[in-house]
């Protein structure tokens, strides 16, 4: 027998035991025809079998995100019950630690895509099983919804049971953190290190899958209340004394996810009653039927709307990705006449400025309780800007909510990939509903004087400089190929992007006083031209951050301006893909 056969009778005995064991028959059906098609000899067959036992899905910081399918490098019901036994253990051991005798709290939320609602009852079932008293959402709802609860509810834990912006045949695990389980800066966040190792070490500790206890009933399925008290909550931040501007006719999408509803829900409550669903995508949807990737970043997937807002005569698309925790916008450009969606830098200089403008006309706020403005490190630098103008202090943190969110005394955060925190001491993470609450809000202020977003934006650029960003993702099927790339840069590091020699070199692995390391490249040219290169942490890709700054004059040079700054990232584009052989 050769080591080959070995390694397959291996596979196939392996496959066979995670059959036996599987309580979800869909799942053990699927590996008993995958495994014999693999013995018949079909290659693509073998080869998706040996994925799915290549090794043990991992637990980091995103929690769990991965294809949904059997096998140990899948997301599937025993994946599910022992990441659910792993963290109940990590729930009562903190809890204990911190408050003995005590019982723990969690909450569990889900969406609608495949297989949701069974991952999270079964988590619901486990908590409860081991002693945590647990509250389930009453249906899938959005996942700022759940970042809501587990502050509203005071729980030390939260999960939630989605893939955010991900193809449909994946799901995930999200974990956020709140109560006695963690410190007070991460109260209702998203996990960071150790709690990623601490979690993980508990489930690789779990026992064989049949001593993992379901509890049959125990748990509290949260009332529909839950839900009205978030829209409240979010409907409340609208600022109707200084900015009463609501003639907006909005198209709306949730992209076949579970946002819509609630978002309607908000925006009227908060005054804006002309919001229109795109009537294709309104519906929880788990196969995104009319989207290749169910985001909005992603080219395509917003022409729907576009469609139904030109049809319509609107002022405004909003979009939220399936979860909701993302906010897109598009708008008419009054240079070109055509629609097109901003970026997110683009609406996270927006909202900053609405911000301060919000907090210049509330006369209750002093200087000295203005707080804290911060964006990832691959957003633009043009908030800082805006922050240090009006009196507020700015930092920068690791891509990721998980790090915003965590940042003392915030008021306002974002990152470029649509995530947007308006309003953290309820959310504490990115709010697709709260954001698209404030872009009407200040979209209807522009209106009623006669201008437009765009108009806003330049508004910015004139006292700020235009800053201008774009993005090269390169998609990838083999993971080792990231790495290759980023070797080839540390091994032979380019000079200058654009023309402008490199000024600054910063290995983010290396961290600093301000960020822990993670594994990123950045460059800041002569002419303050900005590369930032590095892995996706949630999907296979190596993303290129871009961003230039010009100066603008007067208004009359904006149009010049924009174009100059348009043909410096074109050849930044260039060097950048020639510095990674492509």
């Amino acid at each position: 027998m050769t080591s080959s056969d070995a390694e397959f009778e291996k596979l196939i005995s392996d496959a066979g035991e995670w059959a036996a064991q599987d309580p979800d028959p869909i799942t053990a059906a699927a590996l008993a025809e995958l495994t014999g098609l693999a013995s018949s000899g079909v290659a693509a067959a073998r080869q998706q079998l040996e994925d799915s036992f290549s090794g043990t899905l991992q637990f980091g910081t995103a929690g769990l995100r991965a294809a949904l399918g059997p096998g140990p490098n899948r997301m599937n019901r025993v994946v599910v019950r022992r990441a659910a036994a792993g963290l109940a253990a990590f729930l009562q051991d903190a809890v204990e630690a911190a408050s003995p005798g005590t019982r723990p709290r969690a909450v569990v939320g889900y969406d609608a895509r495949h297989n949701s609602d069974v991952f999270a009852l079964e988590t619901a079932a486990i908590f409860t099983a081991a002693g945590i008293d647990t509250f389930l959402m009453p249906s899938a709802l959005p996942t700022p919804l759940l970042a809501y609860a587990v502050r509203s509810l005071d729980c030390d834990g939260g999960v939630m049971v989605t893939a955010s912006h991900n193809p449909p045949q994946d799901n995930g695990y999200k974990v956020y953190l709140g109560g006695r389980a963690v410190e007070e800066s991460g109260q209702g966040s998203q996990i960071v290190a150790p709690y990623d190792s601490q979690i993980a070490a508990s489930i690789e500790a779990v026992g064989s899958l049949d001593s993992i206890e379901l509890a049959e009933s125990g748990w509290t399925v949260l009332p529909g209340s839950i839900t009205g008290e978030y829209e409240a909550a979010m409907a409340g931040l609208a600022d109707v004394e200084n900015f009463p501007a609501r003639e907006l006719k909005i198209v709306l999408t949730p992209m076949h996810g579970v946002g819509g509803e609630t978002a309607v829900s908000v925006l009227n409550a908060a005054g804006f009653t002309d919001v229109s669903l795109v009537e294709e995508q309104a519906a929880p949807d788990p196969d995104f039927p009319t989207v290749s990737f169910p985001n909005p970043e992603e080219p395509g997937a917003l022409d729907l709307a576009l469609a139904a807002a030109a049809r319509l005569d609107a002022d405004i698309v909003l979009a939220n990705d399936p979860d909701a925790d993302r906010a897109a916008v598009a708008a008419k450009d009054p240079d070109t006449g055509a629609w097109r969606m901003l970026r997110g830098d683009e609406v996270g200089a927006l909202l900053g400025a609405h911000v301060v403008a919000r907090h210049a006309a509330d006369v209750r706020q002093s200087d000295s309780s203005r707080g804290v403005f911060a964006n990832s490190i691959v957003s633009s630098r043009l908030l800082s800007r805006i922050a240090a103008a009006a009196g507020f202090a700015h930092e920068e943190t690791l891509t990721g909510f998980k790090w915003i969110s965590r940042v003392p005394g915030l008021v306002y955060g974002y990152e470029e990939a649509l995530g947007y925190c308006v309003a953290p001491e309820l959310v504490r993470d990115k709010d697709g509903i709260s954001a698209s609450l404030l872009i009407a809000e200040l979209a209807a202020a522009a209106k009623a004087e006669g201008k437009t977003i765009f108009n806003t934006l330049d508004e910015i650029y004139l006292v700020h400089g235009l800053h201008a960003s774009d993005q090269l993702s390169i998609r990838v099927a083999d993971l080792g190929l990231l790495d290759a790339m980023m070797n080839r840069l540390r091994a032979d590091p380019p000079e200058s992007f654009g023309g402008s020699a490199i000024e600054t070199f910063v290995d983010l692995a290396e961290g600093s006083e301000q960020l822990p390391p993670t594994d990123g490249l950045l460059y800041l040219t002569k002419d303050l031209s900005r590369v930032i290169i590095r892995p996706s942490g949630t999907e296979p890709k190596l993303k290129c951050y871009l961003e230039v700054i010009k100066p603008v004059g007067s208004a009359a040079e904006l149009a010049e301006t924009r174009q100059a700054a348009r043909t410096t990232l074109d050849h930044i584009l260039a060097d950048v893909r020639e510095a990674l052989g492509l």
